[in-house]
């Protein structure tokens, strides 16, 4: 039997999952990892802890398939995307905490680089628009505020790299400092076109190019894992951002394929194959996961506030006890009663930009229940990721594409039934839950796989994907429409000053 191993490093937890060549979950192990809040609007993680814990899942997750170290032919990495690290090449200590891609700190350097009119230019080289979630903002601030670092940066003795890089280092105990092209394209330095760093953007920025990682294809030699952390050494073929790597996971290789994955946000990707186009409806142009060096693309939006809307019902309003019970509530009525609920706990992502909306429940009488209110919540979900889809088919309509015919769904949330049915109702197309909802990783496994010749290419790849359930459409278009358009008025009125 052959076995790949997938390291999955998330923002709150570590995993390690062994498949086999059948893309079967064989084993899997994970670990909390800690957040820390030093202020309002900063996240950090611990990169010892990063590596603890990941190291450790993947010991656990050999010893529960039963396998030894040799009996795996090659590693996968995806990682949580734009969380940013600096260390020491030569003792490999870090220099400060991993800023999280959820930190904010860095928001006074791109409000400066948005007055200098730069937003177009970072836009056409990196598909991305200026903010703080993306990692070269946050390196500035590291260069910056560490004693010392930029006098180190400049003398080369400094390494900078999102966690994939990290892990890599790790893995290969200082010998290799490298990245992929879909984590690269998320640093707001690197240019999508040329799959190369950006001079122009790092001298933007002040940041020394001797930091910067080498840049491979998604599936590459990327090194060997070191004999003596798992008992044999293992070539390292696959590292993907965890988006990307869903999309590949769930065999989206193909121009007009997509995926949405149901987190605690929503993130939602549809391949654009080699075309790069910039959004004209809100989205992000990204680098897709890439098997070889032909640079691949994809339309990118995210929602903030997905499966987060549930934890809300259980540990804001207490209205459940466990997530798991959100279905059962919210089926026990036949809708929501007119209630609409805008989740804008932290504003509005795509397509809307809205930091300053606030989350609101409208349509509110005598007869409404803490059910309608779950409804809402969960029916929420849906709502935002259909205006995302919408706002990608608007921008493949405009580049002569076909819109979306189909919508491939993983995580977390894809387990809830109403949910899916809701959300190919108001879509009015097919939404498709894979038979291994654990997708992101699976992507870094087959990465890996096609590095080691486990696989000769996609089209296997594409065979082996298997649908567990397809949700299709029963609502009236026009009563989709007006749903819609209910939610739009919501959206409105949370987004009033």
């Amino acid at each position: 039997m052959t076995y790949l191993l997938a390291l999955d490093q998330g923002t709150s937890s570590s995993r390690s999952i062994v498949f086999d060549a059948g893309g079967r979950l064989v084993a899997q192990a994970q670990q909390e990892l800690p957040q820390i809040y030093p202020q309002p609007g900063w996240v950090e993680h611990d990169p010892q802890a990063i590596w603890r814990t990941q190291l450790a899942t993947a010991r656990e997750a050999l010893a529960k398939a039963g396998l030894q170290a040799h009996a795996i032919r090659a590693v996968g990495i995806t990682n949580q995307r734009e969380t940013t690290l600096l260390w020491n090449r030569a003792s490999g200590q870090p220099l400060h905490h991993a800023i999280v891609w959820q930190d904010r700190r860095a928001e006074p350097t791109c409000a400066r680089l948005r007055e200098q009119g730069l937003a177009d230019l970072v836009q056409s080289r990196t598909g991305l628009l200026i903010d703080a979630y993306f990692s070269g903002t946050k390196l500035r601030w590291l260069l910056d505020h560490v004693p010392g670092a930029r006098a180190q940066a400049e003398r080369g003795e400094l390494a900078f790299g999102t966690v994939d890089s990290w892990l890599v280092w790790q893995l290969t105990r200082g010998r290799v400092h490298a990245t992929d092209v879909s984590n690269a394209s998320r640093t707001m330095l690197f240019n999508v076109h040329s799959n190369q760093w950006d001079q122009e953007l790092l001298r933007l920025l002040d940041i020394p190019a001797a930091l910067m990682p080498r840049v491979l294809p998604s599936s590459a030699a990327f090194g060997e894992l070191d004999a003596s952390l798992l008992g044999h050494a293992i070539p390292i073929g696959g590292v993907a951002g965890d988006q990307q790597s869903a999309l590949f996971g769930q065999a989206c290789f193909s121009e007009g394929m997509a995926k949405n994955t149901y987190g605690t946000g929503c993130f939602m990707l549809m391949h654009t194959g080699s075309r790069f186009q910039t959004s004209r409806n809100g989205l992000l142009t990204t680098s897709a996961a890439q098997p070889g060096p032909q640079p691949e693309y994809a339309i990118e939006g995210s929602v903030f506030v997905g499966g987060a809307v549930v934890q809300w019902l259980r540990d804001g309003l207490h209205a459940i006890q466990a997530s798991s019970e959100v279905q059962a509530l919210a089926q026990s009525v036949p809708d929501s009663g007119g209630v609409m609920m805008v989740p804008a706990f932290t504003g509005l992502g795509a397509p809307y930009w809205k930091p300053e909306a606030r989350g609101t429940i409208t349509g509110l009488t005598r007869g409404t229940t803490v059910a309608h209110i779950a409804r809402a919540a969960l029916e929420s979900i849906a709502y935002q990721s259909a205006a995302l889809l919408q706002a990608m088919s608007r921008d493949a309509v405009a580049a002569g594409a076909a819109p979306v015919s189909e919508l491939r769904v993983d995580g977390g949330a894809c387990v809830n039934d109403l949910l899916m049915q809701f959300q190919a109702d108001l879509l009015g197309i097919p939404v498709v839950r894979p038979a291994v909802v654990e997708t992101t990783a699976l992507g870094a496994a087959y990465l890996a796989g096609l590095a080691c010749g486990v696989w000769r290419g996609t089209d296997e790849l594409s065979a082996l994907w298997r649908a567990e359930r397809r949700f299709l459409p029963t609502l009236d278009a026009a009563r989709a429409q007006e749903l819609m358009a209910q939610w739009e008025h919501a959206v409105r009125q949370a987004t009033l000053s």
